[in-house]
């Protein structure tokens, strides 16, 4: 379930995603020797939404975090990360705002001293 192979998630209908997604929960629940009616108590939530989970049918975003959790399957969550990017235009500009050099002022002179 975890193998990195290629699949072309844009292909498919959103029935095939939802049952790929219920085949992963499905997976990671019979891999922790848990029962549907073990899971389900520990998420807070009916044995049958489980069954329409695993199935691939519809269920809430709640329910479906509340599984995940409860699996320990939350770092699945890490493919929604919003990595902020710059463009190259804007770093450009702000490389060509970057100060070059220092300026010798008046003002950044030490005073004189009347040792």
């Amino acid at each position: 379930m975890n193998d990195k192979a290629f699949r072309n998630w844009h292909s498919m209908s959103d029935h095939a995603l939802a049952a790929h997604i219920g085949a992963f929960i499905k997976h990671h629940r019979l891999e922790q020797n848990k029962t549907q009616d073990v899971l389900s108590h520990e998420a807070g939530i009916s044995r049958s939404t489980l069954s329409l989970l695993e199935r691939g049918e519809t269920v809430t975003l709640a329910t479906f975090l509340q599984v995940l959790r409860v699996l320990d399957q939350l770092q699945v969550m890490e493919a929604f990360e919003v990595h902020p990017r710059i463009s190259p235009l804007a770093l450009a500009k702000a490389e060509q705002e970057k100060r070059k050099r220092a300026r010798n002022t008046k003002t950044q002179l030490p005073e004189k001293s009347d040792w």
